[in-house]
């Protein structure tokens, strides 16, 4: 027994040898980072926090089936790069909630993942040091722990699933998710999506193709069964229910998609394929023609629709920072811009208080 015990372990470590000439031959290294469970005990969510997420999901379900009347808005800076800076625009988001939430409901953009058309940052789970260091490890450790000092504090979040593991990590945390347009098409973001505990937005994709979104929607909505990893970090096999908190966002692609004529051929569409006529614009992106100064006129117009009568239209995003504009990642990172975006221009908070007091004129006196 003891030989072929031995024998064995020698087979093996040839069998591995030999699989290094055949296999992972691009991989220059593994490290194994701590499981999903490991760091919601580091990281726990206190009562309140998850009393308050809980009610955030509520109201967001209750705004997108339409008991809830008011309109929601996904506002924030477009990748989260500087913690400090970000629960500084926090703070600042929740008291004008306080002062708008008669007619908007305001959920924090918290994006720690960003998808890159080649390459570039990809966000604080990847590389929170800014330096590709990659320390996957701390990156998610400061995600949670944000995440959780914000469900205390009473602001719901908003963010991108865009790596399909790391919901595991973060999702108890978040009360709406997006999917973005290069991952809309992805049978792998719409299987994970089934499975989410929140609502869901589909994005059209960059090319302004809208049928991919509502074929999201419809995957999404429906049972499915996927690989993926539980708490423990082990790979494993679901079965999902369908998520029917899905919806479509428009983004714009090769030319804005917001007009009036837009979301009528959107809901069109959406009614056609038996789904809900729940619409969401992106005023960032394709409908800003990538000009985050734009985004208020997009906004304006979202607002005129709904004056005029559109019931279909129950929320917007918007790209939103302490200062205006973005910056490139300088190598030494002590003459970065503080609350100045890394990734897409954002307008500034000033600009953001007069653009959602504006909406809520607009809205409440219609």
């Amino acid at each position: 027994m003891f030989k072929y015990g031995v024998l064995r372990h020698c087979k093996d470590l040839q069998v591995y040898d030999m699989s290094n000439k055949i296999h992972n031959t691009n991989i220059e290294s593994e490290t194994v980072i701590a499981s999903p469970i490991a760091l919601s005990e580091q990281l726990p969510l206190s009562e309140q926090a998850r009393e308050n997420v809980l009610a955030s999901r509520s109201t967001v379900n209750n705004i997108l089936s339409g008991e809830d009347k008011r309109l929601m808005v996904i506002v924030g800076p477009c990748s989260i790069h500087d913690l400090d800076a970000a629960k500084v625009y926090a703070k600042k988001l929740q008291t004008l909630q306080e002062e708008v939430k008669d007619t908007l409901y305001l959920v924090m953009r918290v994006y720690f993942e960003k998808p890159r058309t080649t390459i570039g940052w990809k966000g604080l789970i990847s590389d929170p040091d800014m330096d590709n260091s990659l320390d996957v490890d701390k990156g998610l450790y400061q995600s949670r722990e944000f995440l959780t000092w914000l469900a205390d504090l009473g602001m719901p979040a908003a963010t991108e699933a865009l790596n399909p593991i790391t919901p595991q990590y973060l999702a108890d945390l978040v009360s709406w998710c997006a999917i973005g347009a290069r991952t809309t098409e992805s049978q792998t973001h719409r299987e994970m999506s089934s499975g989410l505990s929140m609502a869901v937005g589909f994005k059209n994709g960059t090319d302004g193709n809208l049928e991919m979104a509502i074929n999201a929607i419809k995957a999404c909505s429906s049972p499915q069964s996927f690989l993926g990893i539980n708490d423990q970090g082990q790979i494993s096999t679901f079965k999902a229910k369908g998520n029917k908190a899905a919806h479509v966002i428009l983004r714009g692609g090769k030319t804005p998609n917001y007009s009036k004529e837009d979301v009528a051929s959107c809901g069109e569409m959406l009614r056609n394929s038996n789904l809900p006529e729940r619409i969401m614009v992106d005023c960032s992106h394709g409908n800003s023609n990538k000009d985050y100064r734009r985004q208020g006129k997009v906004v304006s117009e979202i607002g005129q629709q709904i004056v005029d009568g559109n019931t279909s239209l129950f929320g917007i995003m918007i790209e939103s920072n302490l200062f205006a504009g973005n910056q490139s990642i300088p190598s030494d990172l002590s003459q970065m811009q503080y609350g100045v975006s890394v990734t897409d221009g954002c307008i500034d908070w000033s600009e953001t208080e007069n653009v959602l007091r504006g909406l809520r004129g607009v809205i409440s006196n219609s």
